[in-house]
C-alpha cells in the first residue's frame, strides 16, 4: 500500500519567510492531534480530552516518567489498619476555577464518577468497603482487603483521566457529559472562544497553588503555568499543520508525522523529540455483539490475514527503528510485555487460506461496516491497510469515512450495522495504557467497558489473579496466559507499535517528558 503524500508544496513553505499572526508574547499556539469533541476527560477516552482535561482539573496523584505515584493534590497520606485504611489529606489553599474551596467530599464524588468509567478505578472501589470525608479537607479509603496500588489508580496518566471536580459536577451520570469546565487546574477552560472543529482557549489559574516538591515529569511535580493563554488550533491536514509550524504561524505541533520529519528536522528553529518512548499501540477493535465477528471461529480465522508490518509501514515508512513488531496485548519493552502465543501474527500471510477458514467459519457475506476516522493522519493510513486486509481475507467491507467526534459518537452505539451500529474500527493507545491488566481497558472482559463488548469471564479472573499476585513474576506468568486467553478470543487485533515524535519552536523551552502538558513549558 502507498504511504500517504503530505509534502506537496511544504518545500517552497519551508523557505518562505515568516508570517506570524500578531498576539501576546505569553501566548502559546498548540496544534493538537484532532479536535477536541469531547470536553469531559472521565466520559471520553479520546487523548485529545485527557490532555484537555490536564489543563482544567488535576489529580489527587500524579504519574513520573517510570509510572511511580506521588501526591499531587493531596499533601500525603497514611495507610493504617494493616492496610485496609488509608486517610489522604488535601493541600491547602486548593480553589475551584468558580472561587469555591476544593473540599474532601468534592473528590469523593468526582473518584466514583471516574470508578464507574475506568478499569483501575473500578477496581479500586471493589476493594473498598466504604469511601468518605469525615473532614473537609480527608478522603478516607476502608478497604475490604489491601491495595497498595491506590495512588496510582487515583493519579493514571491515561484515559479516562481521574479528574477531580466540584460535586455538582462530580454528581453527573458518568455516561454522559458534565455541562461546566470548572476545575482545579493550571488553566481555565474559556468556553466563549471556542469553535468547534477548529479552536478551544485557555488562560492561567491565577489563584493555582502548584505543589512545592516532587519529581517532574509526566504528571507529577509543581505544574507551573509560564505563559497567558493557550490557543489549539485543529488542522487536520498534515501538510498544512508542518508548514504553519515551519513558518511561524503555529509554536507547538503534537504529532509530527513522519512523512514531514526530513523537513521539521532539517529546519533549526524547529526541535523533534520523542517524549514517551513507549509510543502508540495500535488495534483493530472489533463488535462482538454483531456478526460476523460475534463468531468466535471468525475473529479467529481473520489473524491469519493481519500484517503488523503493512500497518506500522502505513504510518511510519520503512524505518524499522521507529515502530515495533510483533506487537501482542501489552507494550512492549514493558514488565508485562511478552510473545507468548504470537504465532498466528508471525510468518507469510495466506489469505486463500484466511478466505477458506472463514467460509468454513460460518459468514455468509454480511456487511462489516469499518470505522475510520479521516481527520486523523495515523488512523486513517492504518483503517486504509484494514479495509484492504479485510477485503483479501473474503469480507463485504463497507468503508466509513468520517471524522474522529462522529466515530466516538457511532462507536458508543449497540445497534445493528445497518441501523447505525458498527463492526470494526482503528484506534491508538499510549504504551502506558497497555502497561498491565489494571489499566488496559481494551482487554476488560466483563462486556461493558470498552466499546466492542468483549466477554471473557477466563481473563476477568486472571486480571483478579493480577492483582492478587505476590510478586512480578507471578503477574508476568498471569499475563502470559491472558495473552494466550486473548489470542484465542480476540478482543482486538494488535497492529503494531510506534513511535510518535512531537516538534516545537526552538523558542519553546520545557516541554516534559511524556504526553502533551502545558506547565514548565516557557518562551525563551
Amino acid at each position: 500500500m502507498l504511504r500517504r503524500s503530505l509534502l506537496q508544496g511544504l518545500g517552497a513553505a519551508a523557505l518562505a519567510p515568516a508570517v506570524v499572526r500578531a498576539q501576546s508574547a505569553t501566548t502559546l499556539r498548540f496544534i493538537p492531534q484532532l479536535d477536541l469533541a469531547y470536553l469531559d476527560p472521565v466520559f471520553s477516552t479520546a487523548y485529545v480530552s485527557r490532555n484537555h482535561g490536564y489543563l482544567v482539573f488535576d489529580t489527587l496523584y500524579g504519574v513520573d516518567q517510570n509510572f511511580a505515584a506521588h501526591p499531587q493534590m493531596v499533601a500525603g497520606h497514611v495507610v493504617e489498619n494493616d492496610g485496609l485504611l488509608w486517610k489522604l489529606t488535601l493541600r491547602d489553599g486548593l480553589v475551584w476555577h468558580d472561587g469555591e474551596r476544593v473540599l474532601a467530599r468534592d473528590c469523593v464524588a468526582s473518584i466514583r464518577r471516574f470508578a464507574r468509567r475506568d478499569s483501575f478505578g473500578e477496581a479500586l472501589m471493589a476493594a473498598t468497603e466504604a469511601l468518605s470525608a469525615p473532614d473537609d479537607r480527608t478522603i478516607q479509603f476502608r478497604l475490604k482487603k489491601p491495595f497498595p496500588l491506590l495512588p496510582l489508580a487515583l493519579g493514571k496518566p491515561g484515559s479516562p483521566m481521574p479528574a477531580m471536580m466540584p460535586a455538582r459536577l462530580a454528581e453527573t451520570d458518568p455516561f454522559k457529559q458534565v455541562t461546566e469546565m470548572v476545575g482545579s487546574g493550571p488553566f481555565r477552560y474559556l468556553a466563549e472562544e471556542r469553535v468547534p472543529g477548529a479552536r478551544n482557549a485557555y488562560a492561567k489559574f491565577d489563584r493555582y497553588q502548584p505543589r512545592a516538591d516532587g519529581p517532574l515529569g509526566w504528571t507529577a511535580g509543581p505544574k507551573v503555568a509560564h505563559y497567558d493563554r493557550l490557543v489549539w488550533t485543529t488542522q487536520p491536514d498534515a501538510g498544512t499543520a508542518a508548514n504553519a509550524l515551519l513558518t511561524g504561524e503555529q509554536d507547538w505541533m503534537e504529532y509530527a508525522y513522519h512523512d514531514v520529519l526530513p523537513l521539521l528536522t532539517r529546519n533549526r528553529q524547529i526541535r523533534v523529540t520523542t517524549p514517551d518512548p513507549t509510543g502508540f499501540v495500535t488495534m483493530l477493535r472489533i463488535n462482538h455483539l454483531q456478526p460476523p465477528f460475534d463468531n468466535p471461529a471468525i475473529r479467529r480465522a481473520l489473524f491469519g490475514a493481519v500484517d503488523q508490518r503493512s500497518f506500522m509501514e502505513a504510518v511510519v515508512g520503512n524505518d524499522t527503528a521507529m515502530y515495533r513488531t510483533p506487537l501482542g496485548f501489552f507494550a512492549p519493552g514493558t514488565p508485562m510485555a511478552t510473545t507468548e502465543g504470537l504465532g498466528p501474527l508471525q510468518g507469510p500471510r495466506d489469505y486463500d487460506k484466511v478466505r477458506k477458514e472463514i467460509l468454513a467459519a460460518g459468514y455468509k457475506g454480511e456487511k462489516v461496516v469499518l470505522l475510520v476516522p479521516a481527520d486523523s493522519v495515523g488512523l486513517k493510513a492504518q483503517g486504509d491497510v484494514a479495509a484492504d486486509m479485510m477485503t483479501r481475507a473474503g469480507l463485504n467491507v463497507d468503508y466509513l469515512a468520517t471524522d474522529w467526534g462522529t466515530l466516538l459518537a457511532r462507536r458508543n452505539r449497540k445497534d445493528a450495522p445497518e441501523a447505525g451500529g458498527w463492526n470494526a474500527f482503528v484506534s491508538s493507545w499510549a504504551g502506558a495504557d497497555w502497561l498491565n491488566p489494571a489499566v488496559h481497558l481494551a482487554l476488560r472482559g466483563n462486556g461493558t467497558s470498552y466499546p466492542g463488548w468483549s466477554v471473557s469471564p477466563r481473563t476477568e479472573a486472571l486480571r483478579q489473579q493480577w492483582f492478587e499476585a505476590a510478586d512480578l513474576v507471578a503477574q508476568q506468568a498471569i499475563c502470559r496466559e491472558i495473552q494466550k486467553v486473548s489470542m484465542e478470543e480476540v478482543p482486538y487485533y494488535p497492529l503494531g507499535n510506534y513511535i510518535q515524535p512531537t516538534a516545537h519552536r526552538a523558542s519553546v523551552t520545557g516541554v516534559l517528558p511524556g504526553f502533551a502538558t502545558f506547565w514548565n513549558v516557557r518562551p525563551s
